[in-house]
Protein backbone atom coordinates (compact mmCIF):
# COMPACT_ATOMS: atom_id res chain seq x y z
CA UNK A 1 0.00 0.00 0.00
CA UNK A 2 1.59 3.57 -1.17
CA UNK A 3 1.15 6.53 0.81
CA UNK A 4 -1.51 7.69 -0.97
CA UNK A 5 -3.87 4.90 -0.97
CA UNK A 6 -3.64 5.17 2.71
CA UNK A 7 -5.71 8.33 4.37
CA UNK A 8 -8.25 6.29 1.72
CA UNK A 9 -8.36 2.87 3.04
CA UNK A 10 -7.81 4.78 6.82
CA UNK A 11 -11.39 6.53 5.74
CA UNK A 12 -13.38 3.52 4.38
CA UNK A 13 -12.17 1.79 7.90
CA UNK A 14 -13.25 4.60 9.95
CA UNK A 15 -16.65 4.61 7.87
CA UNK A 16 -17.18 0.92 8.34
CA UNK A 17 -16.41 1.15 11.73
CA UNK A 18 -19.22 4.13 12.54
CA UNK A 19 -21.79 1.92 10.43
CA UNK A 20 -21.43 -1.08 12.59
CA UNK A 21 -21.54 1.50 16.13
CA UNK A 22 -24.85 2.87 14.21
CA UNK A 23 -26.11 -0.65 13.82
CA UNK A 24 -25.73 -1.61 17.20
CA UNK A 25 -27.03 0.66 18.37
CA UNK A 26 -30.19 1.45 16.25
CA UNK A 27 -30.60 -2.98 17.58
CA UNK A 28 -30.30 -2.04 21.04
CA UNK A 29 -33.07 0.57 20.67
CA UNK A 30 -35.44 -1.29 18.68
CA UNK A 31 -35.06 -3.97 21.34
CA UNK A 32 -35.20 -1.72 24.40
CA UNK A 33 -38.52 -0.80 22.56
CA UNK A 34 -40.04 -4.23 21.79
CA UNK A 35 -39.15 -5.86 25.27
CA UNK A 36 -41.73 -4.83 27.91
CA UNK A 37 -39.54 -3.38 30.63
CA UNK A 38 -39.29 -5.17 33.84
CA UNK A 39 -42.38 -4.21 35.77
CA UNK A 40 -42.44 -2.99 39.53
CA UNK A 41 -44.36 -5.04 42.05
CA UNK A 42 -46.55 -2.86 43.74
CA UNK A 43 -48.81 -0.39 41.69
CA UNK A 44 -49.17 2.09 45.07
CA UNK A 45 -47.61 4.71 43.27
CA UNK A 46 -50.46 4.72 40.29
CA UNK A 47 -53.09 3.81 42.21
CA UNK A 48 -52.37 6.93 44.59
CA UNK A 49 -52.53 9.10 41.66
CA UNK A 50 -55.56 11.57 41.16
CA UNK A 51 -56.02 13.17 37.94
CA UNK A 52 -58.81 15.71 36.31
CA UNK A 53 -61.16 13.58 33.95
CA UNK A 54 -61.69 15.81 30.58
CA UNK A 55 -64.78 17.66 32.78
CA UNK A 56 -61.90 19.00 35.27
CA UNK A 57 -63.29 16.37 38.23
CA UNK A 58 -60.80 14.63 40.04
CA UNK A 59 -61.08 10.72 39.55
CA UNK A 60 -58.74 8.68 41.91
CA UNK A 61 -57.11 5.59 40.21
CA UNK A 62 -57.81 4.01 43.72
CA UNK A 63 -61.32 3.68 42.81
CA UNK A 64 -60.85 0.92 40.28
CA UNK A 65 -58.61 -1.19 43.14
CA UNK A 66 -59.61 -4.95 42.76
CA UNK A 67 -60.31 -4.66 39.17
CA UNK A 68 -58.15 -5.74 36.34
CA UNK A 69 -57.08 -1.99 35.45
CA UNK A 70 -55.27 -1.35 31.92
CA UNK A 71 -53.83 2.27 32.06
CA UNK A 72 -52.81 3.47 29.11
CA UNK A 73 -50.63 6.90 28.16
CA UNK A 74 -51.59 8.40 25.24
CA UNK A 75 -51.80 11.23 23.59
CA UNK A 76 -54.49 13.09 20.75
CA UNK A 77 -51.33 14.03 18.56
CA UNK A 78 -49.46 9.98 18.86
CA UNK A 79 -50.77 8.26 15.96
CA UNK A 80 -49.99 4.92 17.49
CA UNK A 81 -51.69 5.63 20.34
CA UNK A 82 -55.14 6.81 18.30
CA UNK A 83 -54.53 3.39 16.26
CA UNK A 84 -54.93 1.45 19.31
CA UNK A 85 -57.62 2.73 21.15
CA UNK A 86 -60.40 1.18 19.49
CA UNK A 87 -59.43 -2.27 20.48
CA UNK A 88 -59.22 -1.17 23.98
CA UNK A 89 -62.74 0.30 23.01
CA UNK A 90 -63.89 -3.39 22.08
CA UNK A 91 -62.05 -4.88 25.00
CA UNK A 92 -63.70 -2.42 27.70
CA UNK A 93 -67.14 -3.56 26.15
CA UNK A 94 -66.33 -6.79 25.83
CA UNK A 95 -64.41 -7.75 29.33
CA UNK A 96 -66.37 -4.53 31.63
CA UNK A 97 -68.98 -7.58 33.16
CA UNK A 98 -65.60 -9.36 34.84
CA UNK A 99 -64.25 -6.37 36.04
CA UNK A 100 -61.67 -5.33 33.43
CA UNK A 101 -61.73 -1.47 33.76
CA UNK A 102 -59.60 0.54 31.09
CA UNK A 103 -58.50 4.07 31.74
CA UNK A 104 -56.24 6.42 29.70
CA UNK A 105 -53.83 8.87 31.09
CA UNK A 106 -53.61 11.95 28.41
CA UNK A 107 -50.06 13.64 27.86
CA UNK A 108 -52.82 16.72 26.26
CA UNK A 109 -55.10 18.98 26.69
CA UNK A 110 -58.46 18.82 28.05
CA UNK A 111 -60.70 20.28 25.23
CA UNK A 112 -58.54 18.39 22.91
CA UNK A 113 -58.92 14.62 24.60
CA UNK A 114 -62.62 15.63 25.07
CA UNK A 115 -63.41 16.44 21.05
CA UNK A 116 -60.88 12.82 20.78
CA UNK A 117 -63.11 10.82 22.89
CA UNK A 118 -66.30 11.92 21.28
CA UNK A 119 -65.17 10.96 18.16
CA UNK A 120 -63.88 7.23 19.04
CA UNK A 121 -67.08 7.42 21.50
CA UNK A 122 -64.32 6.49 24.04
CA UNK A 123 -66.46 3.93 26.86
CA UNK A 124 -63.15 4.23 29.82
CA UNK A 125 -62.55 7.40 31.12
CA UNK A 126 -59.83 9.05 30.64
CA UNK A 127 -58.00 11.75 32.69
CA UNK A 128 -55.75 14.28 31.71
CA UNK A 129 -52.09 13.96 33.20
CA UNK A 130 -50.51 16.89 30.87
CA UNK A 131 -47.05 16.27 30.51
CA UNK A 132 -46.00 15.51 33.73
CA UNK A 133 -48.05 12.26 33.33
CA UNK A 134 -44.78 11.49 31.10
CA UNK A 135 -42.74 11.52 34.70
CA UNK A 136 -45.36 9.24 36.11
CA UNK A 137 -44.61 7.06 33.35
CA UNK A 138 -41.19 7.12 33.49
CA UNK A 139 -41.58 5.45 37.25
CA UNK A 140 -43.51 2.83 36.13
CA UNK A 141 -40.73 2.00 33.14
CA UNK A 142 -41.26 4.16 29.79
CA UNK A 143 -37.33 5.08 30.15
CA UNK A 144 -37.57 6.80 27.40
CA UNK A 145 -40.74 8.55 27.92
CA UNK A 146 -42.47 7.83 24.66
CA UNK A 147 -45.86 6.90 23.71
CA UNK A 148 -48.38 5.00 23.99
CA UNK A 149 -47.06 3.25 27.23
CA UNK A 150 -49.78 0.62 28.84
CA UNK A 151 -49.74 -0.72 32.43
CA UNK A 152 -51.69 -3.62 33.55
CA UNK A 153 -52.40 -3.62 37.11
CA UNK A 154 -54.04 -7.21 38.87
CA UNK A 155 -56.94 -7.58 41.08
CA UNK A 156 -54.07 -7.44 44.28
CA UNK A 157 -53.03 -3.92 43.01
CA UNK A 158 -49.61 -5.56 41.82
CA UNK A 159 -48.33 -4.73 38.36
CA UNK A 160 -48.47 -7.78 36.28
CA UNK A 161 -47.21 -6.13 32.24
CA UNK A 162 -45.66 -2.94 30.68
CA UNK A 163 -45.39 -2.66 27.39
CA UNK A 164 -43.80 1.01 25.33
CA UNK A 165 -45.32 0.91 21.72
CA UNK A 166 -49.09 -0.30 20.70
CA UNK A 167 -50.36 -3.73 22.11
CA UNK A 168 -50.70 -6.31 19.71
CA UNK A 169 -54.39 -7.83 20.15
CA UNK A 170 -53.28 -11.26 21.13
CA UNK A 171 -51.60 -10.01 23.90
CA UNK A 172 -54.57 -7.63 24.87
CA UNK A 173 -56.34 -10.55 25.09
CA UNK A 174 -54.32 -12.62 26.81
CA UNK A 175 -53.49 -9.65 29.88
CA UNK A 176 -57.50 -9.34 30.08
CA UNK A 177 -57.35 -13.03 30.67
CA UNK A 178 -55.30 -12.79 33.67
CA UNK A 179 -57.08 -13.92 37.16
CA UNK A 180 -60.42 -13.03 35.12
Amino acid sequence: MNAATRPAAARRALVALAAVVALALGAALAWSLRAPSPPPRDASTLLAIALPDVDGVSQALEQWRGKLLVVNFWATWCAPCREEMPMFVKAQREHAGRGVQFVGIAIDEPGKVRQFARELDLNYPSLVGGYGAMELSKTLGNSVMALPFTVVVDRAGRIVHTQLGPLKPAVLDRLVAIDG
